[in-house]
């Protein structure tokens, strides 16, 4: 649990949840963003992406996860994402090109979020304070 201030002075008590819009995430090289991920996540928040990694980000997004567990300090990243979607547009039917694209992504502290439920439209997920 993390004591947190509201822009209106208040002061909170909870789990900070990050919403990173599609924008600001193609902006960002692939070693940016997963650096802000972890980062984001070491200190205890939840990220919720508009628009999720590649498969290649994420397996390098679990890579490094991985080289920076540590018994005591951090549990590792549980990560939820919808399923790919295919596009649609008419001319890449005409043309037989199909182009992946990655949905929602929901990541956090292993030791905090816990995915209860996913489908191909709903990711209900269990966030504790530890």
């Amino acid at each position: 649990m993390k004591r947190l201030q509201t822009i209106s002075g208040d002061i909170m008590i909870g789990v900070q949840m990050d919403l990173i819009s599609e924008d600001k995430l193609s902006q960002m090289t692939a070693m940016e963003k997963i650096r802000m991920i972890l980062d984001g996540v070491k200190e205890g928040k939840i990220l919720v992406l508009e628009r999720g990694l590649t498969p290649s980000e994420e397996a390098k997004l679990i890579e490094m996860t991985m080289t920076e567990i540590t018994p005591d300090e951090f549990a590792g990243i549980e990560i939820e994402s919808y399923p790919s979607k295919k596009n649609q547009k008419l001319l890449d039917k005409l043309f037989r090109k199909t182009v992946l694209r990655t949905r929602l992504t929901v990541i956090g502290p292993a030791n905090q979020l816990k995915t209860l439920k996913k489908d191909r439209d709903l990711i209900s997920a269990l966030v504790s304070s530890q």
